[in-house]
């Protein structure tokens, strides 16, 4: 099933090539794929994945691996912020 993938920031160096901006790509991955797999197949740091929406909803680091994405759903990853 496809599944949009968005990286934000430092994170769009982990989009595949086939991306189809400066940050989103479409992914197609398995039926019953959950967050945590898109996040390791793509060699994200998980400790950089600090906001994850799907579809704009905020997803908890702690229901990250049971939430199972839908076809056509957003996944968008954006790291920590850091200023001064």
């Amino acid at each position: 099933m496809q599944v949009t993938l968005k990286l934000f920031a430092s994170l769009n160096k982990y989009l595949p090539v086939t991306k189809i901006s400066n940050v989103e790509a479409l992914i197609e991955v398995p039926e019953g794929t959950n967050i945590g797999t898109v996040i390791e197949t793509y060699q994200i740091p998980e400790k950089s994945a600090h906001l994850v929406l799907v579809n704009g909803k905020y997803i908890e680091p702690s229901a990250r691996m049971e939430y199972v994405l839908q076809a056509n759903d957003a996944l968008a990853i954006c790291p920590p912020v850091a200023g001064g």
